[in-house]
């Protein structure tokens, strides 16, 4: 089962998938997929309602051939970062593993659809790619006391694309991070969400990118420095997260920070990919 919103930008409706792939309206039961319906059990209502028949069937594959696919959560309250979370990114960044969880923000308006353009900032030079496993939230979490506790607070899984501009990130930055995260478009994500029941295990999943046709990332979640179950504790502690909110998980080697690749252009075409979870296309503008 896979979650979706399709149409037009601002005026998106709700979808889910089964698992022969076949669409269905979600609106019987709920006006969007957001904060609201992930907290009142929205997912399982939602199973049980696509098993009992209740929900109407729709054309679009929601594949992006057809109407627009919007990011599969609507209206995050917050969008947390988690920085430097695999050791090989780290080193081609030239920094040493971190002992605790690297936190940043990106403003929720930076959410857009796995299609939508990423349009490069005015003054930028160093535009960047980062594919991430997105972790929604589907319950308040709050002081948790193990990453078992944590894990049941998760609601889903995302693919999602922390577009960074590196000269704001690091040389405008006055020792915080957002301001090359924080663009207008800069966080692509989807094409859906798929419940973490569904997911077998979070720290097993290929995670891959490309630019131009050419392969730039190829990891694995197995190797997060910190796992899923431990960032959302670890968060917890700090922070309240609420349903709905997303929290990118951090990016594995192969990004043009570390001078292998070109930064990117308008023109080039991203592709981002995440074994279960879908594949994104973008073009910078």
């Amino acid at each position: 089962m896979r979650f979706l919103r399709l149409g037009p930008a601002g005026a998106e409706r709700p979808h889910v998938a089964d698992d022969q792939g076949r669409l269905f309206d979600l609106r019987p039961i709920t006006a969007d997929i957001d904060g609201q319906f992930l907290a009142d059990d929205g997912i399982q209502r939602a199973r049980a309602a696509l098993d009992a028949g209740e929900l109407p069937a729709v054309d679009d594959a929601g594949d992006g051939s057809g109407l627009r696919v919007g990011a599969p959560i609507a209206r995050p309250m917050a969008v947390l970062c988690i920085g430097q979370n695999y050791a090989a990114h780290a080193a081609e960044s030239g920094s040493a593993p971190p002992e605790v969880p690297i936190l940043f923000f990106k403003h929720p308006n930076t959410v857009v659809g796995p299609y939508d353009e990423v349009l490069i900032p005015r003054g930028a030079e160093q535009v960047d790619w980062e594919v991430e496993l997105g972790v929604v939230i589907g319950r308040r979490a709050r002081y948790l006391d193990s990453a078992e506790q944590a894990l049941e607070c998760v609601a889903g899984y995302v693919v999602a694309n922390d577009v960074s501009e590196r000269a704001f990130q690091k040389e405008h930055s006055g020792g915080q991070w957002s301001k090359g995260k924080c663009a207008e478009t800069f966080n692509p994500v989807g094409p859906w969400l798929v419940p973490a029941d569904e997911v077998a295990d979070p720290q097993a999943l290929r995670l891959r990118s490309w630019v131009n046709g050419e392969a730039r990332q190829d990891s694995t979640t197995a190797d997060m420095i910190f796992g899923v179950g431990e960032i959302v504790r670890h968060l917890s502690q700090y922070v309240t997260l609420e349903p709905g909110d997303l929290i990118n998980t951090g990016t594995p080697e192969g990004v043009a920070m570390s001078g292998r690749f070109p930064y990117l252009a308008a023109g080039d075409v991203l592709e981002l990919e995440i074994d279960g979870l879908g594949r994104q296309r973008q073009q910078l503008k």
